[in-house]
């Protein structure tokens, strides 16, 4: 049994359909990448799963139960944590404030201030600057360190890459593994296809807010993913 699936979801903003009946899974500690062009629909499906979009049909399931109708802070204090788009720090609040802001689920686990800045060290030399004050790759640091106070399951990623510089993304990718390590399962939203292909287990590709194509990126080929992802012809 997945450790997080959906069957069939479907996404509304008002009258406008953004998801169209998508079912996928999450095993335990696997990682999984979720890749389209913009408007493809891949955060609205994430939204949707940690419960920030109630407008849903469908089903989420989460260590085995229906999670479709709970509120966001039930979903995070369950396990289920994401990294917004744009990381949405406080930006006045200094760093080690904003990463505390983590800690307030309140679940046990190996994530503790500690272990953060062991990650990122160059965080602990920040720590009492204000979010506002730092570098965009800085400021992801501290999304993902906050999202890791809460000890998540399951740490859902939206757009990690967008607007940082190739060094910074592959620094950050690179502590995948030792968040992984524990356990976690990652979930990727990506617009960058070969990054997130080459660090995930599954990988599934969204045109127009359905599933266009999915499966092992280490056995589709390149040309199969394009195509998927551009909707240039059917996947298989």
């Amino acid at each position: 049994m997945p450790l997080l699936s959906t069957d069939d979801l479907r996404v509304y903003y008002g009258d406008f359909q953004a998801v169209h009946g998508v079912s996928i899974e999450v095993d335990e500690g696997e990682t999984v990448a979720i890749i389209g062009a913009n408007g493809a629909g891949k955060s609205s499906l994430l939204n949707a799963i940690v419960g920030l979009n109630p407008q849903k049909r469908g089903t989420v399931r989460y260590d085995g139960e229906d999670i479709s109708r709970w509120r966001a802070d039930a979903i995070a204090r369950a396990g289920l944590t994401m990294v917004p788009e744009g990381r949405r720090l406080f930006p006045t609040l200094t760093v080690e404030d904003n990463l505390l802001m983590g800690a307030a689920c309140r679940r046990p686990g190996p994530w503790s201030l500690d272990t953060v800045y062991e990650l990122f060290p160059r965080l602990r030399d920040l720590r009492e600057m204000t979010a506002a004050r730092l570098s965009g790759g800085q400021q992801q640091m501290v999304a993902i360190g906050r999202a890791l106070m809460t000890n998540p399951r399951v740490l859902l990623c939206d757009e990690l890459s967008l607007g940082l510089a190739p060094k910074v993304i592959a620094d950050i990718y690179q502590c995948f593994v030792a968040i992984k390590r524990t356990g976690v399962a990652l979930v990727l939203i990506e617009q960058n296809v070969a990054q997130a292909c080459a660090a995930a287990q599954r990988v599934y590709c969204l045109l127009e807010g359905r599933v266009n194509l999915s499966g092992d990126p280490r056995t589709l080929s390149m040309e199969e993913i394009s195509s998927a992802y551009f909707g240039t012809k059917a996947a298989a």
